[in-house]
């Protein structure tokens, strides 16, 4: 019997911007760990280490940071293959503040996908903590880098994930390859969470039509000349057909690998059955309540406890047993068949053998397993302006400038960058050239400047920034060049572009034109403050009550008056004349 495996690396797109000589477009190959940005760019400087160039240690342990300075490109870490695992090289690198890494390999050969390392407590510490992208590229590229460095050239180079995922409509498609077995360690762990984590996201973009999701389950099968085995009985179902690990590893104790199996098909029932009834979502709220009632740690890992979820989301349990049918007879099962055969890469996606993948437009996610990240990925598979609202948030937007947009102007409210519009300036003009200051100056007023000659006729930093606005454009302090807040008790906070005023110990700051002044709500001054406000209430009330009392008085008055004048048309009151009786005098 022959056994393959079609195994798809996914990739990047390098352009090397400067110097000329080396200007080009190169294939890189996305590290299976850290966070890709999908769907945007991101530029940077090249940089090779003198020392430790393997990145197998500590570079803090030969002083080496790769911090970029204020208002500079960041620092992409060049690091020799070899020796170490990728994830250990690019946490070194990370620690040590560079924005991104490249990892150039050591033999001539097709690019591969850098992967994780086995995941045990102690490496998942660094694995999941691994924030920034990572790419592999061929050796002679790699020497390239290396040489053009060592001349004394400055190397930019631009990371482009915009085509990692294609875009071709509004919806995007994704897959979620997964197990309900919860003690494989920590693996599961980081599984469970990011099922209970990205549940929200999930069904916000389910129910409004975006995405259309499905999840999958690997299982094996065991080899015929075993079926009778043991082993095959404890961890198959359909004699031998779909298998599953055991739990524990342990055949003789514990949950069996048939047992993983059931409920892994239970929960495709409960897709199959939720989707019929035009609510897919459910099955986020089905795998997410079974992990917090039927836990194996527990000894609920079991049908009747499943069955309770089931009834709980409103769902058929007959129709679920009805989709699960017999895993004792000896025949292919419609829906476990399927899963084995979408096991196969298709197309740009290669065979799915590990636990969890993603795949989103038929293309396998790279990257941590983690709610934001995997929104990149699966925001970036939208086409340019179908996107959703949830898309457009500032965690999922992919900000390409970094710290402090490289020098770059920043519209925090909006989420807009100089360095994002970019594009959209060169399409707007003639001219292809723009330093990241001047498309600061442009972005407020205007594309004027675009229309000079040189390029940067009209460019000047905005309010709040000073600098001609061609080279520099700093962040003023405010709170250092001048007192602004104007009082003892006031706090000064520069922010970017501007400054705030808050109040030591809680306080509230209220300014009056261009003074300031903190009313503090602690003490004898909220005591002061309280008996103000009751005398201010006291007088208010008091005088209320003498308004209503002069009112009372004068309604009084007027009344007895009209009362007073047409009694006197019938009697005569006291101390009044006698109204003459005009009706006698007629008759």
């Amino acid at each position: 019997m022959e056994c393959y495996g079609r195994f798809v690396v996914e990739k990047n797109s390098l352009r090397v911007t400067s110097p000329e000589k080396i200007k080009g477009t190169h294939n890189s190959a996305i590290g299976n760990f850290g966070i890709p940005q999908y769907g945007g760019t991101l530029a940077g400087v090249v940089v090779y280490p003198k020392d430790n160039r393997k990145g197998c240690k500590s570079f803090h342990d030969y002083g080496i940071s790769f911090r970029s300075k204020s208002g500079a490109l960041p620092n992409f870490v060049l690091i020799d293959r070899g020796e170490c695992f990728f994830a250990i090289k690019v946490w070194n690198a990370q620690q040590a503040g560079a924005s991104a890494v490249l990892v150039a390999d050591d033999i001539s050969e097709a690019l591969i996908t850098m992967d994780t390392p086995e995941e045990t407590r102690s490496s998942s510490k660094y694995i999941e903590n691994i924030m920034i992208p990572s790419a592999l590229v061929e050796k002679s590229f790699g020497e390239t880098l290396k040489k053009t460095i060592a001349g004394g050239d400055v190397v930019n180079v631009n990371l482009d994930w915009r085509e990692a995922v294609p875009h071709p409509d509004d919806r995007v498609e994704y897959e979620l390859w997964t197990n309900s077995n919860d003690e494989c360690g920590v693996k599961c762990d980081i599984l469970m969470k990011f099922v209970k984590d990205f549940k929200g996201a999930a069904q916000i973009l389910e129910k409004g039509g975006y995405t259309q999701f499905t999840p999958h389950y690997i299982t094996w099968y065991c080899p015929q000349a075993f079926t009778q085995s043991m082993q095959c009985k404890s961890q198959c179902i359909n004699h031998g057909r779909y298998c599953a690990p055991d739990p524990e590893q342990d055949f003789s104790s514990g949950y069996e690998g048939r047992d993983v199996v059931l409920e892994n098909l239970q929960q495709l029932c409960v897709f199959r059955a939720a989707k019929e009834n035009k609510k897919p979502w459910l099955w986020w709220d089905y795998v997410t309540d079974f992990q917090i009632r039927c836990p194996m740690r527990e000894k609920r890992y079991n049908k009747a406890c499943a069955d309770d979820v089931i009834r709980a989301l409103g769902v058929d349990v007959q129709k679920i047993e009805r989709c699960m049918g017999d895993p004792n007879v000896d025949s292919e099962h419609p829906i476990l068949k399927e899963e084995q055969d979408a096991q196969v890469g298709k197309g740009p996606r290669g065979d799915v053998t590990i636990l969890p993948t993603i795949v989103v437009n038929n293309h396998q996610y790279r990257g941590k397993l983690a709610k934001v990240a995997v929104m990149k990925a699966i925001c970036s598979g939208f086409e340019e302006t179908t996107e959703p609202s949830v898309c457009l948030s500032s965690d999922v937007e992919t900000n390409e400038c970094l710290e402090n947009n490289g020098g770059c102007w920043q519209d925090k409210a909006a989420n807009l960058t100089a360095c994002k519009l970019d594009e959209a300036i060169r399409l707007s003009s003639s001219k292809s050239d723009f330093s990241p200051v001047c498309l600061c100056a442009i972005q407020l007023v205007g594309l004027e400047g675009s229309e000079q000659e040189d390029g940067h006729g009209k460019c000047e930093c905005p309010t709040g920034f000073k600098g001609d606005g061609v080279n520099t454009c700093e962040d003023i302090d405010e709170c250092k060049e001048k007192k602004l807040c104007h009082c003892p008790e006031c706090l000064c906070k520069n922010t970017w572009g501007a400054y705030d005023c808050t109040c030591s110990g809680g306080g509230l700051y209220i300014r009056d034109q261009d003074r300031g002044a903190c009313i503090s709500k602690t003490g004898t001054e909220v005591k002061a403050s309280w008996a103000a406000i009751w005398v201010i209430l006291i007088g208010l009330a008091m005088s209320s009550g003498g308004a209503y009392l002069i009112y009372k008085y004068r309604l009084r008055s007027y009344m007895d008056s009209e009362i007073r004048a047409i009694m006197a048309q019938y009697m005569p009151l006291d101390g009044e004349a006698e109204v003459p009786n005009y009706v006698s005098e007629r008759a």
